[in-house]
C-alpha cells in the first residue's frame, strides 16, 4: 500500500468551476499483464501525443484508479465541456487510434475501438452535500 493511498491524492484547483466524469473498464485479470498496463501508464511511458491530445480536447485532469483488474478513471473539465464533441475530437488526434490499439491487448477490447467505447461512464449514486 502505498502512501497516498492512506493519505489521500491532492485535488488541484483550476480557479474555475469544474464538473467531473467518472469511467470504468475491466482489464484483463491476469498479473503480467496488468503489470504491463501499469508500466504503459507510467509518467515516463505515455507517448506524449497521447497528453498533448487529452488537453487539446479541453480535459484538465485524468486520472485512473486500480484495484485488483478494475479501473476507475476520473476526468475533470470545464462546465462548458461536451463529452461527445471532445470524444470524437479525440479519436481523430495523432496517434490516438494507435495508442487505443495499443492498450486494448490489456483491455480485451477491439483494437479499433476508440476510447469512449471501451471505456464505460458511470452513474454517481450518492454525494455527501
Amino acid at each position: 500500500m502505498t502512501k497516498e493511498m492512506k493519505t489521500g491524492y491532492p485535488v488541484k484547483d483550476f480557479g474555475m468551476p469544474t464538473k467531473r466524469y467518472v469511467q470504468t473498464l475491466s482489464i484483463s485479470d491476469d498479473p503480467q499483464l496488468i503489470e504491463l498496463y501499469r508500466k504503459c501508464h507510467a509518467e515516463e511511458n505515455v507517448w506524449q501525443e497521447i497528453l498533448d491530445g487529452i488537453r487539446e480536447v479541453g480535459i484538465l485532469e485524468m486520472e485512473i484508479y486500480i484495484h485488483g483488474n478494475i479501473l476507475t478513471m476520473i476526468v475533470e473539465t470545464p462546465l462548458d465541456f461536451d463529452w461527445d464533441t471532445a470524444m470524437a475530437r479525440m479519436a481523430t488526434l495523432p496517434r490516438q487510434s494507435e495508442w487505443e490499439a495499443y492498450v486494448a491487448r490489456f483491455q480485451g477490447c477491439d483494437p479499433d475501438a476508440p476510447s469512449d467505447q471501451k471505456w464505460q461512464l458511470m452513474e454517481r449514486m450518492f454525494n455527501l452535500y
